[in-house]
């Protein structure tokens, strides 16, 4: 088996907004675009199609209780397989099952705003299945070509504001200077040490904003946009209050299920393909899923040169693609059987 159908579609997707790099922002032209793409192939694959109130499209086979997919929106400049692959992957072994469902979530990338809004409106599935890249180097340090989810990190977004008065840049004195832009500087530090001071834990500092930003102007006001993250709620408590941050967006730590996760164990090891555990750094729809109750499990595809990751450099194989569609494939089949079973002894 090839996975030249699913890289023929994502090269479709790719091409969308003209580069560089994929440019689908939630809520962009690109992003409807690709919606319609994607409706197309699941009509192909034999779905009824159909578009949630909030925008998420959904493929489905007369037995959905499986769900799975991922979504199609980008960061600017972002890369090939982030999103994409988990939704053309799915339309790909859904179709070969003959069972299941596929969504592509809207607006992942700025805040999961497809998921959130259809665990809100239910009704929900029996189990939820995501394939996506890794974006990270671990599975290609261990020459694995996939690896098995254990958990989503939780994540904390909110900003810090440091303000002092401005000033000319040389008329006034170093010691009578409250510069806003060195508190800031000096917070960055201390994001950076506090998070090392955890185990496990993130802080990143991504985005700074200085005012008046002259360059003969003292700064008078600083916003920094601060993530942080870690893997239990507990350390992301203690994170969160290192860093004295008020959160504006908060998604918990969540674990994978049980049942989704033997499912996608025991189609690896029927490859003999060694099973890594690895926990998620980056937030995904199937973390917003998991929270809501629904059993849900995550596969990983390696990714290359060296895990980079919502840049055009991002990049996986086409053997690993193709393994992993195989293993999805076959993860649908083993969870409609154990739900089966299920059943009969209800």
């Amino acid at each position: 088996m090839t996975a030249s159908r699913v890289l023929e579609r994502l090269d479709e997707l790719y091409a969308i907004g003209g580069g560089p790099g994929a440019n689908r922002v939630g809520g962009s032209a690109g992003e409807d675009r690709a919606h319609e793409l994607a409706a197309a192939w699941m009509e192909e694959a034999g779905l009824a199609v159909e578009v949630d109130p909030a925008g998420n499209l959904i493929g489905r086979t007369s037995d959905p209780a499986v769900l799975t997919g991922s979504h199609l929106d980008s960061v600017p400049q972002g890369g090939r397989f982030d999103g994409a692959l988990g939704v053309v992957a799915a339309i790909e072994a859904v179709e070969r099952v003959g069972r299941g469902a596929v969504v592509a979530f809207r607006s992942e990338e700025t805040g999961c705003i497809g998921s959130n809004a259809f665990v809100a409106a239910g009704p929900l599935p029996s189990f939820f299945l995501e394939l996506h890249v890794e974006q990270g180097p671990v599975l290609e340090r261990l020459d694995a070509p996939l690896g098995l989810v254990t958990g989503v990190v939780g994540i904390v977004r909110g900003e810090r504001i440091f303000e002092g008065p401005g000033g000319h840049a040389g008329t006034v004195p170093m010691a009578d200077r409250g510069d806003a832009l060195v508190a800031a500087a000096e917070y960055v530090l201390h994001a950076r040490a506090a998070a090392r001071g955890i185990e496990d834990a993130v802080a990143t500092i991504g985005r700074v904003e200085v005012e008046p930003g002259f360059g003969n102007v003292i700064p008078s006001r600083v916003r920094l946009s601060v993530d942080a993250r870690a893997p239990d709620a507990e350390r992301l408590d203690c994170l969160v209050a290192e860093l004295g941050l008020e959160p504006t967006f908060r998604l918990e730590p969540v674990e994978m299920a049980r049942e989704p996760r033997d499912a996608l164990r025991g189609s690896l090891e029927a490859r003999g393909i060694p099973v890594v555990e690895l926990a998620s750094g980056a937030g995904h729809d199937a973390a917003v899923l998991a929270a809501a109750g629904v059993p849900t499990g995550m596969l990983f595809v390696r990714s290359l040169n060296g895990g980079v990751s919502h840049t055009p450099e991002e990049e996986s194989s086409p053997e690993d693609v193709a393994l992993a569609v195989e293993v999805l494939a076959d993860a649908l089949r083993r969870l409609f059987v154990s739900s089966s079973r299920q059943r009969s002894r209800l």
